[in-house]
């Protein structure tokens, strides 16, 4: 019996919306903004300083003082060991994980879930995306400028390759990880009817993948 959905998405989609409905139909706990407030609760840490990390990889800067101060006298400071960012998150974000797969009845948005819970026999994963115009289209109806829709198209979902690639070592998307993938151009309920349609006929029957589980690799000291 599928006990979490995973919802791993392309940017503009439409996937928070269809994420939140899923789950209150459902009567399952929205794992997406609170997600954020959670790794910022544990971490304390504002909000603001989680979302900046939110599947996008640390700058090249962040990433060369980070390597100096493992160098340096202050690697063993509370600076050293106490800073925000990526690597710390993903640490954090793999307990909250393997929390919500315990408790189960939880629908979560990407940041890594599908590869996170990839082991998991109870949980069902899905990749949405739609047309470039379409993805446009929503971003916009979401209260963006047409220029800043355009850019944001263009750019969040290659900070999405290369998190995965850097923290997961595979491939954004890797196909054979999801159960269903669904062009959200055909509608919100449409994709909701489909989700839970395709979850009822195949429950009790997990699909065999031939996706390769790797570790996350845990940062550097």
């Amino acid at each position: 019996m599928f006990r979490v959905i995973t919802m791993e998405r392309e940017f503009g989609c439409g996937a928070a919306a269809i994420a939140g409905e899923l789950a209150h139909r459902l009567g399952w706990k929205l794992w997406d903004k609170l997600l954020t407030e959670e790794v910022a609760r544990i971490a304390n840490v504002a909000p603001a300083a989680v979302k900046r990390c939110d599947e996008r990889m640390d700058s090249g800067l962040h990433r060369l003082a980070k390597a100096f101060w493992r160098g340096s006298y202050e690697r063993s400071s509370a600076l050293g060991s106490q800073i925000f960012d990526t690597d710390r998150m993903m640490i954090l974000m793999q307990d909250i994980m393997d929390r919500i797969a315990k408790e189960g009845n939880a629908v979560v948005v990407g940041r890594g879930a599908p590869f996170f819970l990839r082991e998991e026999r109870d949980a069902f994963h899905v990749f949405l995306y739609a047309p470039r115009a379409e993805k446009v289209r929503r971003v916009i109806a979401d209260s963006r400028s047409s220029h800043e829709a355009d850019d944001l198209v263009d750019t969040v979902d290659r900070e999405r390759i290369a998190f995965i690639k850097h923290y997961f070592n595979a491939d954004w998307p890797t196909r054979s990880l999801y159960h269903v993938m669904l062009n959200t151009a055909m509608g919100n309920e449409a994709v909701i009817k489909t989700i839970l349609d395709t979850m009822h006929q195949i429950e009790g029957h997990p699909k065999a993948t031939d996706y390769e589980p790797v570790k996350i690799p845990a940062p550097q000291r």
